[in-house]
């Protein structure tokens, strides 16, 4: 992110909660404000455009019966539909959009409306789900109905949900476009979904056994190859619940406070993420704000936030060194 191209940062508050099983998700995007978001990025040097909050979009007309298995599809298809169009608009401005959460159900809205934009460019987008779950379920495969749980699949052309755009472009990635990283949760039917698939999948034991820095390189070594651009959808889930309290799905083993930071710091040494989701976090749930404070500090590092500049001291002792 360091050429001049993407000097200038866009923030979307989206708060929606009904995707999720438990409510005050939408109190996130001013929570990450509260904690400092739009000051850090200035601090780094970006021209910072705070968008505001969407309001709740009025309920789309009815099409037919919505699908089985699709909690709250009429009120999210409003959403949906408005962000991708929202999304697609700030793509084309030429700023890294940022869209604060709200449940993971919008990134059906943020991620289409950005692959649309790409597509144009003539370059694919790739997705890093950074995430406890796999949400990769379809109204066939989900227990739950949560449509939080169903947006990669959405995002990859799965069926069930054909209908959620209305008139507005689909514009979907390819399984072999996604990457799920830091998975320790996901149902039945959605993983056998997913190996079909042939999603790539750095759960929390490959995390364990490799790194996060030899997974995060092998991410964007894929598109590099490909001359894509990646985008970030990050769910604060994805960290220890002792690091991140404030979500309403905690899953134990999740990535430490050191191994997120060392994931954004490679991902801003890549210079590859033109746009970003932060997604889950409820301030209800929290602790003094304290997972909010995280989040902003690793969308710090992840937009080049350093504690040093990385030259070598002149007394460091390297390996190899003495």
């Amino acid at each position: 992110m360091s050429d001049g191209n993407v000097a200038r940062i866009a923030l979307l508050g989206v708060p929606i909660e009904i995707g999720a099983s438990q409510l005050g998700t939408l109190m996130g995007p001013d929570a990450l404000r509260t904690a400092g978001i739009g000051r850090i990025l200035n601090q780094l040097g970006f021209a910072v455009e705070d968008h505001g909050n969407m309001a709740k979009p009025g309920v789309a007309p009815d099409e037919g019966p919505p699908p089985a298995n699709a909690k709250y599809y009429d009120t999210i298809k409003g959403w949906i539909r408005e962000l991708s169009e929202r999304s697609y608009s700030l793509a084309s401005s030429g700023a890294v959009p940022i869209f604060m959460g709200g449940d993971h159900s919008l990134s059906m809205g943020s991620v289409n409306g950005v692959a649309r934009y790409w597509h144009e460019q003539g370059r694919p987008l790739f997705v890093l789900w950074l995430d406890a779950h796999a949400d990769y379920n379809t109204p066939q495969t989900t227990e739950t109905g949560n449509m939080h749980g169903m947006s990669a699949a959405f995002l990859c052309g799965e069926g069930g949900l054909d209908g959620l755009l209305g008139n507005h472009p689909r514009a979907s990635i390819g399984p072999d476009q996604l990457d799920l990283f830091g998975i320790r949760s996901i149902d039945p039917l959605e993983k056998q979904l997913v190996f079909e698939r042939r999603i790539a999948i750095a759960d929390m034991r490959a995390i364990d056994e490799f790194g996060v820095g030899v997974l995060i390189r092998k991410v964007i070594d894929r598109v590099r190859a490909k001359n894509g651009v990646l985008h970030l959808s990050f769910d604060v889930d994805f960290l220890d619940p002792a690091v991140a309290p404030g979500v309403g799905t905690t899953v134990p083993g999740g990535a430490t406070y050191r191994e997120a930071h060392l994931i954004m710091e490679l991902l801003h040494d890549s210079d590859l993420v033109r746009s970003v989701d932060i997604v889950e976090l409820n301030p209800f749930l929290d602790e003094r704000g304290r997972t909010a404070r995280v989040a902003v500090e690793l969308i710090g590092s992840l937009f080049g936030l350093q504690i040093t500049d990385r030259r070598t001291p002149s007394n460091a002792v390297l390996p190899g060194n003495g």
